[in-house]
């Protein structure tokens, strides 16, 4: 019988995606059943980039609202979460024990990549929430790297929740946006080769993904919103299975696959 990991890759999107879910949000909210009840969720978001990885150690997480010029409603979301200066710790230890240099922020909170995925996923924000910035100078090896630096908290009971997208061009999107436009013929391909390299676990082709894929690079301009895969798959394991439990396209442009990790 497959278990599940306590590791998720989850999309976010765009921020309208807090007011209108749909399909995915409605996936979302489902997967959480598939895995043991969590003691405190890490959660990692292209939305909080720093030159080193750094902890979130603040007791009360803010909301933040991290965009400009979107409905009024949205600003108006609060998502109250707790933190938990004991999980942070071992983050931390974690990510020391990998070899890896690491910081911390007393106050750091929520930005959109992290809270909208995490409303849709316990809503009550009844669990502790340990934010870990991401490095995008420092490339997929390196988000890989801090994966499986944080996959032996993932036995005692704390999630990995890497928040991002599988397809991310804000050029794109700005264009779908403003003229009502198709989806290119990239979006899809794009999101079919990863699921094709996961299923094969393939995480060289993955990790050289710019290189690999026809579509990488107009994929992702910027690997911001890829590198928590890496993450994700890193604190997975390396005998853990990806198993898709929502794949589609939002926004034309925007690949909404989600992932978890099985045994």
């Amino acid at each position: 019988m497959q278990s599940f990991r306590n590791v998720l890759f989850v999309p976010h999107g765009a921020p309208t995606f807090a007011l209108n879910p749909g399909a995915a949000g409605t996936a979302m909210s489902e997967v959480v059943h598939k895995l043991s009840p969590p003691r405190a969720i890490v959660v990692v978001s292209p939305h909080w980039d720093t030159h080193l990885p750094t902890v979130s150690a603040a007791t009360q997480l803010e909301t933040i609202h991290d965009f400009y010029g979107f409905p009024q409603a949205l600003y108006a979301l609060q998502y109250p979460a707790k933190g938990s200066a004991e999980v942070a710790g071992k983050v931390v230890a974690a990510l020391r024990c990998a070899g890896l240099d690491v910081t911390q922020d007393s106050q750091h909170g929520l930005d959109h990549g992290a809270w909208q995925p995490l409303r849709q996923m316990f809503p009550d924000a009844d669990v502790p929430i340990v934010p870990l910035s991401m490095q995008t100078h420092a490339g997929p090896a390196h988000a890989y790297r801090v994966g499986q630096a944080l996959s032996s908290l993932t036995a005692q009971g704390i999630w990995v929740v890497a928040s991002g997208n599988i397809t991310h061009n804000l050029g794109d999107w700005h264009q779908a946006a403003s003229t009502g436009g198709q989806t290119p013929a990239y979006v899809q391909a794009f999101a079919d080769w990863v699921y094709d390299q996961l299923s094969a676990h393939q995480h060289n082709q993955l990790l050289n993904y710019r290189q690999q894929s026809a579509d990488g690079r107009r994929a992702h301009p910027s690997e911001d919103h890829l590198l928590p895969l890496f993450v994700a798959l890193g604190a997975a394991g390396p005998d853990a299975r990806a198993q898709a439990f929502y794949r589609g396209i939002s926004d034309c442009v925007i690949s909404m696959d989600g992932y978890a990790f099985v045994n």
